[in-house]
Parts: C-alpha cells; structure tokens; sequence
C-alpha cells in the first residue's frame, strides 16, 4: 500500500471510529494538515513525520523487523522530540516530561526509541540544533533511557534539581500576553456539543463563568481532523482556559487490525498515572474526550529555542530516562534491560536512520502529488 493510499485508508478508519460516538471528522482541519504535509522546507520534513504516525505504524513492524521483536510495554506510540513539555502538579511544582497519550497502544519498547531518534534525525537535518552525528544522536537517547531502568523511576520536578533543565523550560516560555494574543490570532467561535460543554465547564475553576467556545486552528497536528473545542473565561483577574479533545483509538490499533476496546481512556489514564512521573491534575480522559489545561507557562520545551549554552545532547539524555519512567509503569524493566544487552551496537541509530529514509521518500511523494 503506497503512502496515499495509506492516507485514504486510515482516514476512513478514523471517520469510522468518531462516527462510532456520535462524531464527525473536521474536514477543514483535515484539509490544512494535508496541506501543511506538503510544504517543501526543509524543516517541514519534522512536521510531516509528526502529522503521519498512521504511516509508521504499519512500516515499523516491516522495517525494523529485528526491533519490533522486542518485549511490549505501554507505550507513548507517537513519540518525538516535541512530545515533551512542561505542567504544574497538584502541589504547583513545575515538571517536565512527556506530555501526549493520544497514541498509546501495547507496543515494543523499541518503537518509543527509535521514534523518538528518528524525530532528532529529521530535525537536526532542517535546522542542525544538535551539531552532533547520527550516532552521538542515538547514544544520548539510549544512555539516558539505559540509566532510567536501572535507576527506576525518578519523576522530573525542576525545583531544587535539574537546573539546567528548567533553564530551557523557562527560556524559551510564552509571556502571558503573547500566548492569549495568540489564541484570539488562530482562534474562532464555535459551538460546542452539549456534551463538550458540560465537560469543559466542569473543569472550570468555579461554577457559572461566562465561558466563550472558540476553535483553535492548526493546533496539534498530529491529531487534526478529530473535533476539538476550547473554552476560555475571565476568572478573578486573569483568564484560564481548558480544551477539549476527541479520543481515537491509536493508529497502531488501525495498522494491527485490531479489534478496538469500547474505551482508550483506562490505558491513557494507565500510562499517565502509572508512570513514574507527576500527574498533570489537569489532565483528564472523560466520555471519549482528553480535556486539559492551556496556559503561557506549561508548554513544550522546542528544540528551536534553546538557551544558547544548551547542551541539547543532554537533553536528548533526559528525554531517554522520562521515556524509562513511563515503560517503567509496568514491571517489565529486567526483561527490557535483557534485551537491550543483547542488541549489536549502533542498532538504535541504524533503525532510526531506515525510518527517517521512509519518512523522507513519502514526503517527497505527497509533495509530488499535493504540492
């Protein structure tokens, strides 16, 4: 099956699985991630990856045979290098790790890996942020993930730890004023099923407030198509927001032809608090729907804007070890470190390097066909 093909067919199945809800696809959002899959930029080579997981789900298997012959775990699917971002926890500590379950399904631990070292291979290809080889590239990521299973979970909070850390959390953070500018810039009214904002209101801080139901566009791309719906609101002196989004089962669901469970929620909910890793309270899976909080200071940490004495091959490490304490959720660590003894070196930069290649050549075939 050929890449547009692939496109058509998982699209298909999506509608169908929203339609199972009650729910129908955007086809204006859909439209602009078509679009946005075929701009010609170098960079845009990241984006494509980020908005095509479908398409790696069922290659990877094919591809990386020897890699996905490896033990499962729960998890994170769709992993790359933007997959990552700041929240406050209950106790208002900012903390730092993966923050996007859309995609989670039972997988090798292997896809999370290489995923994620692909992703740093395409971006460091459009933007040379790394200023590293392939190779250091992968070694970063597998150090950081070999020493998160032997250390065990260890939550990233960046208060009295991980200085450097919070240097490139708060460095490149939106100023208040910036960040709701622009949400009133890419947003527009709509209204919102009586469901949606029965969801959205009760994850307000108090009853009664005069809620305003926009639609954000062009956010998560990824994930454009399904309906999303975000409320805003004037609450004691500033403003607050909460969004809300529509659960699909994973792409990898789709690849597998597997027999989709009534609900994702139980599994997003086990991945997120299960994990060794601090909740966002603000998260929450409820009725088909994932609805969080947005605001200025809890947002992804960009490979783009980094300090400028960043060590971004540190970060890469750090990201290894969160991706340990999400596997970790499960007592699977003695049979992954197993696995990952016996694997040959440069396997990681090898795979990683076969599904950048793929990614590359549909691209250049979208484009042909889209641009």
């Amino acid at each position: 099956m050929n890449f547009a093909a692939a496109t058509r067919d998982y699209e298909r199945w999506m509608k169908r699985q929203l339609a199972a809800n009650g729910l129908a696809v955007d086809a204006g959002d859909l439209r602009d991630k078509h679009r946005t899959m075929a701009k010609k930029k170098r960079k845009h080579a990241f984006g494509f990856l980020r908005a095509t997981y479908y398409r790696w789900a069922q290659l990877w298997p094919e591809i990386c045979a020897g890699e996905a012959a490896a033990p499962r775990v729960l998890a994170v699917g769709d992993l790359h290098l933007e997959n990552f971002g700041t929240w406050r926890d209950a106790e208002g500590r900012l903390c730092w790790g993966i923050n996007d379950f859309d995609e989670a399904w039972r997988l090798p631990y292997t896809n999370d890996l290489v995923r994620l070292a692909a992703s740093a291979l395409l971006a460091e290809r459009a933007s040379r942020k790394f200023n590293a080889a392939p190779a250091a590239i992968a070694r970063a990521i597998l150090a950081g993930y070999a020493a998160g299973l032997a250390s065990g979970p260890k939550p990233f909070v960046l208060e009295e730890r991980h200085a450097a850390l919070r240097a490139m959390a708060y460095f490149g953070e939106k100023k208040p004023s910036k960040f709701w500018s622009g949400i009133d810039k890419n947003s527009k009214p709509r209204k919102a099923p009586p469901g949606v904002r029965k969801l959205l209101a009760a994850a307000m801080p108090e009853r009664g407030l005069a809620i305003e139901f926009l639609h954000r566009e062009g956010a998560g791309l990824g994930s454009l198509g399904r309906p999303r719906h975000l409320a805003r609101a004037q609450w004691r002196g500033g403003l607050v927001a909460h969004e809300a989004k529509a659960l699909v089962p994973s792409a990898a669901a789709w690849a597998e032809g597997a027999r989709v469970p009534r609900s994702r929620a139980k599994d997003l909910l086990d991945a997120v608090t299960r994990a060794g890793r601090c909740r966002d309270p603000f998260l929450r899976f409820r009725e088909g729907w994932v609805v969080r909080r947005l605001a200025p200071r809890s947002s992804k940490i960009e490979i783009g804007s980094l300090p400028p004495r960043a060590d971004p091959l540190d970060l890469l490490e750090q990201m290894g070890k969160e991706l340990a304490n999400v596997h970790l959720a499960e007592p699977r660590a003695a049979a992954i470190a197993r696995d990952l003894a016996r694997r040959k070196r440069g396997w990681l930069e090898a795979a990683a390097r076969r599904m950048a290649a793929q990614a590359l050549a549909d691209w250049k075939a979208w484009r042909a066909r889209h641009g």
